[in-house]
């Protein structure tokens, strides 16, 4: 396979066998004629799929191929955690993940072969559902009663895997039940169960933009400049969802702290929040290894207008966070909001096994550094990186966008953020072809 030196330059060329010989007799390469070029028969098949091993590297579409073969492993992905055990369902997660990458859909496990994160147990499920139409094991933990009374329970505002579990294990298993043992449900508890059906109901676009445009307009009325962006997976694309995330800043550094209580009170005042609950910002206090952030934020549940509704008053609940960030991290809390919480989980991977940095939505890290502030040393950890979407698109494999903080003010000397970003390393295990991602 030869240099092509008469079309393409150097570029590789499938020849016949007389092209050599020619060649030979002439004691030098001859240029390639058409009559030296072997025909080639493009293959039915499709080419094995070489995925990067890394999910926050993969475009993953919301519509993709192989929905069949996702929702039964994320069917035991759920279940593997709501018993407890976050390694089983991590491993189902990551294969759904590798098959929403594919760009056609599965026929064969032979396609499975250059996917990154198949194991055998999902191998298993996978030609089931492929020879079968379904799998009995996942079909079994769809029919059993703990996993429909987990759904039932995790899915109301306030409850988590733990709390589901435990309910689950004294005997609960409606929601009458938990309503009969109301004293003992936390407040914020009380009210997801209060609300139940309306917050089951999934949010449309249009009115998570709704509540957004009227937040913003209150915030600005407040602390002038303000900015409110809508996160979450709305921000992915996806056109419902079951709460609002709304993201605010200001340009100026330090001026969003003063934004969130008069916010709240003011919502709360023009009856527009059924149940609130703030959380202080923790950032700075002592470092922290959970993947949680520690934004200023608000638990809220708000009254929601019902779209082409007669009566004015007619309103229904719905779900919305108000995280407060501030401009130096107002990129790394973009990211960490927009999600999926998979995706972010694989950027949280790639960053620290393949750049030896720490990524969080308050900023990305090196360990290896010092830095003392207010007095205080953080161990290992550093200062942060620029905050820009543009510093991070190198090293997530983003697309650049304008668009992903508040208007650019100048920074005064002390604040963070500053650091330039480091030149980019090798991943030599980590393909050097990758597509932006689209987070699931």
């Amino acid at each position: 396979m030869p240099g092509d030196r008469t079309e393409t330059g150097t570029g590789p060329a499938l020849l016949d066998l007389s092209w050599l010989l020619e060649s030979l007799d002439a004691g030098r390469p001859l240029d390639i004629e058409p009559r030296h070029r072997l025909p080639v028969t493009p293959s039915k098949e499709p080419d094995p799929a070489v995925l990067p091993a890394y999910g926050c590297q993969r475009r993953t579409p919301l519509a993709h191929h192989n929905a069949m073969l996702t929702e039964a492993l994320e069917t035991l992905a759920r279940d593997a955690a709501f018993g407890g055990d976050e390694t089983r369902s991590l491993a189902f997660t990551r294969a759904a993940s590798a098959l929403k990458a594919l760009p056609w859909r599965l026929g064969s496990l032979r396609d499975l072969a250059a996917l990154p994160g198949i194991g055998k147990h999902c191998r298993r499920v996978i030609q089931e559902v492929l020879e079968d139409g379904s799998s009995a094991e996942v079909e079994a933990v769809r029919r059993s009663e703990q996993y429909r009374t987990m759904q039932l329970f995790t899915g109301i505002f306030g409850v988590g895997t733990r709390t589901a579990a435990s309910w689950y294990q004294e005997g609960l298993r409606t929601l009458a039940d938990l309503r009969a043992a109301g004293p003992r449900l936390s407040r914020q508890q009380q009210a997801g169960l209060q609300y139940w059906e309306d917050l089951a109901t999934p949010v449309t676009l249009a009115e998570a933009e709704a509540i957004r445009e009227l937040v913003q307009a209150e915030a600005r009325r407040i602390l002038p400049d303000a900015t409110v962006t809508l996160v979450g997976g709305f921000r992915r694309g996806k056109p419902t969802g079951h709460d609002v995330d709304l993201l605010l800043s200001h340009p100026e550094e330090g001026r969003e702290q003063a934004l969130l209580g008069p916010l709240v009170a003011s919502l709360e005042q023009q009856g527009l929040l059924l149940y609130q609950q703030r959380q202080p910002n923790t950032f700075g206090q002592e470092p922290s290894s959970s993947s949680m952030d520690q934004f200023e934020r608000c638990f809220a549940i708000a009254r929601l207008a019902l779209p082409g509704a007669g009566d004015p008053s007619a309103r229904r609940a719905t779900r919305v966070d108000l995280v407060v960030a501030p401009r130096s991290q107002f990129a790394f809390a973009l990211l960490g909001w927009t999600g999926s919480r998979h995706f972010e989980r694989e950027l949280r991977r790639f960053a620290g096994r393949q750049r030896g940095l720490a990524l969080s939505s308050h900023g990305l890290y090196d360990p290896q550094r010092v830095r003392t502030r207010g007095g205080t040393l953080w161990g290992g950890w550093g200062a942060p990186y620029a905050g820009t979407r543009a510093a991070l698109a190198p090293f997530c494999c983003l697309p650049r966008r304008r668009s992903c903080r508040p208007p650019r003010r100048r920074r005064s000397s002390g604040s963070w953020g500053s650091t330039t970003w480091p030149p980019p390393r090798e991943t030599p295990d980590v393909p050097s072809r990758v597509s932006p991602p689209h987070p699931e």
